[in-house]
């Protein structure tokens, strides 16, 4: 801090020294001195403790920012996040070019909250704290001088402990106009000390408050003495070996102060990046800083998770309980720097940084909620194990393997075994005649060994997930899949209740499974298709093209069967047409021929051909076909799921 002091000036502040030596004050309970009106700096601690070189918590903001000569305009001191706590305080507006005089006076505060100050030879110049009791904020009524045209700057000193406080935090300039009409009298004033005409003998000060370089801190140097010097985490996993994470965190311990560094990747549209502290390795009942820019500064906040439902709520943790050092939000990318308690009580609980061990999560969204972050779109992700921060080690995230395998197990059984089961289904009934499995015809015992084989992959990846999250998240992903499964799990409950072959509401039946299967199956794929951009699945996007692909064939080759399919119908008309013209005479009516030719196929009967529907050869080969290409499919997915990031395992 630069200061111009005088002899006399220097004088005084050698008496100030020796009275709160006397005194033994705490926090100024009576406000600053005037003595301390050119350098507005707290000699505490008998001038030993010094003034933050940081980011300041707290702001001077304005009403406006223009005003008449003579009119009167609001000025608050507020700490950032709001609530923030501050104990002393010392606040006058200078002209902002030389020679920097104080102008303008403050009025009175009505509950007595305030202190005016007489700075200069002039009167309510200045004003201070009547007490040092916490306050989230303050405000004052300021007068602009009816002589003065001109730019001002309100300068402040704020103390948020006794040790902790930041000189000269600057508000924006207020322009002084000249005002036609006339104003409001002067504020009045009373005990008006005697004005000598005689020039103060000392030099006009502007106290300087200089910020920490606000540039973006490097990429790699954030990553200099991870492992080393302090633990660094962040995701994907295995993140900070490559130097390219898209959110990363650092710790560095020193004694009993514990500073966290966060910062979210470039082109990733973050609006927060979080760390929480757990006692596991899901979301709940954390301890969390966030960084959010907001306003066009990067604002901290401390909050507590709550797990069902999901929530991060700021109104829990005191603020005060952490402090933002350095802060930066360019081209997208954000940056800070916080330190915080070594213990923080949060609901009757306590987070003891200094003996604890905590699972690291470090999380980043695209959106913000009112009081609180979004959703963690950009991702998440846990550390595989509780460490104590001091302990300096290489830190992996948790295992994924309940994910990965919910993944596999879907895929598998909705791009693989359901597209085969819905083909044999639909069009190999007048296929393999007189071949049976078990007593049932082939196409018959293939449809319900694969779709048991799904029902199981199914119930089984739901389990799984379940694990894994511990509670509902709801997205288009989660929603989704939750209709498939539910129909899922009907389906094979309503075939063991399907009416028989001659009963009136077998045709309802035929219907309602037909319409839920192909339901399931449509929603299922849609469904992989909204998981592709789940961050904590970690797919590439050009899966989505390679879910297309599948769509296509499974579609094209739906186009062939069915062509096959109507040419076999209209064969078969033929044929029924050809016989009831030359069996007129015949009492056994073609319909029976048809009732008795359905009934066999719904039982798994020996129909009465014995032989294939035509182009029975083309049917066998394009199966063969659709089955080794959907197999493909299916394992190139489960490929991408199972080893996902996959841009890692191939560099």
């Amino acid at each position: 801090l630069k200061m111009s002091l005088t002899t006399s000036s220097t004088t005084k502040l050698v008496a100030l020294a020796a009275l709160l030596i006397a005194a033994r004050v705490q926090s100024l309970p009576q406000g600053a001195p005037e003595t301390v009106c050119d350098t507005m700096l707290p000699f505490h601690l008998n001038g030993n403790a010094l003034p933050q070189n940081s980011v300041s918590p707290f702001g001077v903001e304005t009403s406006t920012s223009v005003v008449g000569q003579g009119q009167t305009l609001r000025v608050d001191i507020t700490g950032v996040p709001a609530g923030l706590s501050f104990g002393g305080f010392m606040i006058q507006a200078r002209n902002r070019n030389p020679p920097y005089q104080i102008v303008g006076q403050f009025s009175p505060s009505r509950d007595g909250t305030i202190k005016l100050m007489n700075c200069e030879n002039s009167v309510n110049n200045s004003a201070t704290h009547s007490n040092a009791g916490p306050k989230p904020q303050v405000s004052l009524d300021w007068q602009s001088p009816v002589d003065f045209l001109g730019q001002v700057v309100f300068n402040a000193t704020v103390a948020e402990t006794y040790n902790t406080f930041w000189v000269g935090i600057p508000s924006n300039p207020v322009q002084v106009v000249r005002r036609e009409a006339s104003g409001p009298a002067p504020l009045p004033t009373t005990n008006t000390p005697t004005v000598t005409n005689q020039p103060t003998i000392r030099v006009p000060y502007v106290p300087t408050y200089v910020a920490p370089d606000a540039s973006p801190v490097a990429e790699n140097s954030f990553y200099d003495g991870c492992g080393q010097t302090k633990n660094c985490f962040g995701f994907p996993d295995g993140c900070v070996a490559s130097k390219s994470c898209t959110s990363i965190s650092a710790v560095t311990v020193r004694g009993d102060i514990f500073e966290f560094e966060l910062r979210s990747g470039k082109g990733t549209n973050a609006a927060y990046v979080a760390l929480g502290l757990s006692d596991d390795d899901k979301m709940g009942q954390d301890l969390t800083t966030e960084c959010v820019p907001e306003n066009g500064r990067v604002n901290l906040y401390s909050s507590y998770t709550s797990a069902s439902p999901y929530s991060a709520v700021r109104g829990s943790v005191s603020q005060n309980s952490a402090r933002l050092l350095n802060a930066s939000f360019v081209d997208g990318v954000i940056y800070c720097k916080v330190e915080r308690d070594a213990v923080t009580v949060v609901q009757g609980r306590s987070f003891d940084l200094k003996n604890g061990a905590y699972h690291m999560l470090v999380a980043s969204g695209s959106s913000l909620k009112e009081n609180s972050v979004g959703y963690h779109d950009i991702g998440r992700l846990p550390s595989s194990k509780p460490i104590n921060l001091a302990v300096v080690q290489d830190l992996g995230g948790s295992t994924m393997l309940l994910v990965r395998l919910h993944g596999a197990f879907m895929i598998a059984a909705w791009i693989g075994t359901t597209s085969l089961g819905i083909i044999f289904a639909r069009y190999f009934k007048q296929t393999w005649v007189g071949s049976q499995t078990c007593g049932k015809d082939q196409w018959f015992a293939w449809h319900r060994m694969l779709m048991v084989t799904t029902w199981t992959l199914t119930v089984v990846a739901y389990i799984l997930i379940w694990v894994e999250l511990k509670r509902a998240v709801w997205h288009a992903h989660s929603i989704t899949g939750l209709i498939t499964v539910i129909l899922c799990f009907i389906q094979p409950i309503g075939a063991l209740f399907r009416p028989g072959p001659n009963d009136k509401k077998r045709p309802y039946f035929n219907w309602g499974h037909w319409l839920g299967g192909n339901l399931a199956h449509i929603l299922a794929i849609v469904a992989i298709f909204f998981s592709v951009k789940l961050p904590k699945a970690e797919l590439p996007e050009w899966m989505d093209w390679i879910l297309v692909g599948f769509v296509v064939f499974h579609v094209l080759v739906h186009l062939i069967f069915s062509i096959y399919l109507c040419m076999n119908h209209w064969q078969v008309s033929s044929i029924a047409s050809d016989r009831q013209q030359s069996q007129r005479v015949n009492t056994f009516q073609m319909g029976e021929v048809s009732h008795h030719h359905q009934h066999a196929m719904r039982n798994g009967m020996s129909m009465e051909r014995k032989m294939d529907a035509p182009y029975g050869g083309l049917r066998k080969g394009l199966l063969g076909v659709y089955t080794i290409v959907l197999a493909l499919f299916v394992v190139v997915l489960i490929l991408l799921v199972v080893l996902a990031p996959i841009e890692k395992v191939f560099g």
